[in-house]
């Protein structure tokens, strides 16, 4: 967690949720976070990067929003942004079947690099619904304030921008999205990429193609995907 989080909150989102970083509840979140540190556990990302998403993606940049649970929780993994590891890491088995999807969807190769900071930097925020996680130990940091804080970044984009395109995999993600209004933004929902149910309709969602329809349609740049 950094130690200061308004030198770590791009100002455009700053001044949308700004105010939430000093509610009690992040508070409590803050001093949970420097007593796992304190006791000695490895938590993931690395401070620097915990709101990683925020700065590659402004606030007013914002056109894709691709939820997800918890960081990567193994070595090296998790740098901020859903779904994405550094370049040079292996990819995990959800991000594969990720691109699975878009070399079929979309009829492109992709080059098998796991990192999607080039997906932030067109506008898709990746965000995860808690934001920090403890080595080894998934879902650990849930229940601990994140989802309030990402609640309101959801609800933010929702209230103040328009045609946003929501991609909500799972369950979980599709519970967080209950606050985005679909007559606003497109909200695309399928079963979670995991191995575990992207066979039951992740692949051949053809969601990828939709966004870029979407965004063609509202006369903007569509994204590229390939990576």
């Amino acid at each position: 967690m950094p130690e200061d989080k308004n030198e770590q909150l791009d100002a455009s989102w700053q001044a949308v949720i700004g105010d939430e970083l000093t509610k009690p509840y992040m508070l409590s979140l803050r001093d949970f976070l420097k007593q796992e540190k304190t006791a000695g556990k490895t938590i993931y990302p690395p401070s620097p990067l915990v709101f990683n998403a925020f700065k590659h993606t402004p606030f007013n940049k914002v056109r894709v929003v691709i939820i997800g649970q918890d960081p990567y929780h193994g070595p090296d993994q998790a740098h901020g942004l859903s779904f994405s590891v550094p370049q040079g890491i292996a990819l995990p088995p959800s991000l594969r079947n990720i691109f699975k999807e878009i070399e079929a969807d979309l009829s492109i190769s992709m080059s098998g690099k796991g990192d999607l900071t080039p997906w932030a930097e067109q506008g898709v925020l990746l965000l995860n619904a808690t934001l920090t996680v403890e080595m080894a130990n998934a879902g650990s940091h849930q229940k601990r304030g994140w989802e309030i804080f990402t609640d309101a970044v959801i609800s933010a984009l929702n209230k103040h921008r328009e045609g946003l395109a929501f991609v909500l995999w799972g369950s979980y993600a599709q519970k967080k999205g209950e606050m985005i209004d679909a007559k606003k933004h497109l909200v695309l929902t399928s079963p979670h990429p995991s191995p575990l149910s992207a066979h039951r309709g992740f692949f051949g969602n053809h969601q990828f193609s939709q966004i870029n329809a979407y965004l063609n349609k509202r006369g903007e740049t569509p994204i590229n995907w390939q990576l």
